[in-house]
């Protein structure tokens, strides 16, 4: 059961923002990981402060530069149906279709889906782990089937967003507010790894909210895909998946942005696969190297070494794909 909180719904941003107050109040946006971990008791919530009904933060439209401003309340289905998106940013609208079920799509906004919680079974179990403020994580030596591969450094979850290695692949950036100030960061920045601090997923601070995504133009040549392998066809989190964005020049890679989703604490930039391709054509043999490269450095647990061979063949599958057109 949950515990006893009081609930507020924001009739407008800046009244949600004036609530912000204190290291136990929760924001609900679309509720699906929220509800959740109050459930699971993740973590203690006094207050809940629902921006559910701010229309200003829904919606994709185009900027003046010719990319694209997406609300953070927008919900992954939208993002995945939106013909802009579709037809521009095909590894962003891949990665939402997705994400999870479509119910739970149609209910999730894209904010949340980049700052949910993680599933590790042992975050969400009854253990006082590392990352809830303890000492250890379970599942250096425990059931680590489904951890990381990359960037444990103690704790060894896996980021489970799809849409934050799109985002990342395409350079987007996200703006946050506060009261009376706002920033913006490269969505790269957006993430907090394990070796920073292994409490926090995100750089938001208590009093912050995402309120939306910004995507650049797309580049000329750009050609882009996201690619999840999961144990079931439906409703499963990555075991390895990557998201592609190329930009050719003729037959010839001009610029790479690859990042991988499933195998690390937060998404996993592959600067090994980018350069392994940049300036070349995607011959078989360039392609070998670059899965090869893909999985250079991977560190498995006792019980995840399969996601090696696993992320290599995603990796030479969809560089493949891309380069052929398709």
């Amino acid at each position: 059961m949950m515990g006893e909180f009081s609930y507020l719904r924001a009739q407008t941003l800046d009244g949600a923002l004036d609530h912000l107050q204190g290291d136990a109040v929760r924001i609900h946006a679309g509720g699906t990981d929220l509800l959740g971990c109050l459930r699971e008791h993740i973590f203690p919530a006094d207050k809940i402060v629902s921006i559910s009904r701010l229309d200003e933060l829904r919606g994709v439209s185009e900027t003046a530069d010719g990319g694209l401003r997406i609300g953070a309340l927008t919900t992954v289905a939208e993002v995945a149906a939106h013909p802009l998106v579709r037809d521009r940013y095909a590894v962003l609208a891949q990665a939402a279709s997705e994400v999870a079920s479509p119910q739970l799509r149609n209910q999730g906004t894209l904010g949340g889906n980049l700052c949910q919680k993680p599933r590790c079974w042992y975050y969400r179990g009854e253990f006082h782990c590392l990352r809830k403020g303890g000492d250890v994580c379970y599942a250096a030596d425990g059931e680590n089937e489904y951890h990381c591969i990359f960037g444990g450094d103690g704790c060894y979850i896996v980021h489970p967003s799809d849409t934050a290695p799109a985002l990342c692949a395409l350079d987007a950036t996200v703006r946050v507010k506060r009261a009376k100030s706002e920033r913006t960061l490269p969505a790269a920045e957006l993430h907090v790894p394990p070796a920073q601090d292994p409490t926090r997923e995100t750089v938001l601070r208590p009093d912050e909210i995402l309120t939306e995504i910004l995507l650049p133009a797309p580049a000329r040549g750009l050609r882009s895909s996201y690619r999840k392998v999961r144990a079931r066809g439906s409703w499963d989190f990555a075991l390895a998946g990557s998201a592609l964005a190329l930009e050719f020049d003729g037959s010839r890679v001009r610029r790479a942005r690859v990042w991988l989703s499933g195998v690390a604490p937060v998404p996993w930039h592959a600067r090994e696969v980018e350069d392994a391709i940049t300036g070349r054509e995607l011959t078989p043999d360039v392609v070998a190297a670059a899965a090869e490269a893909a999985v250079a450095g991977a560190e498995p647990l006792g019980r995840n070494g399969y996601k090696i061979p696993l992320l290599r063949g995603v990796m030479e599958e969809e560089l493949t794909g891309l380069a052929s057109g398709a």
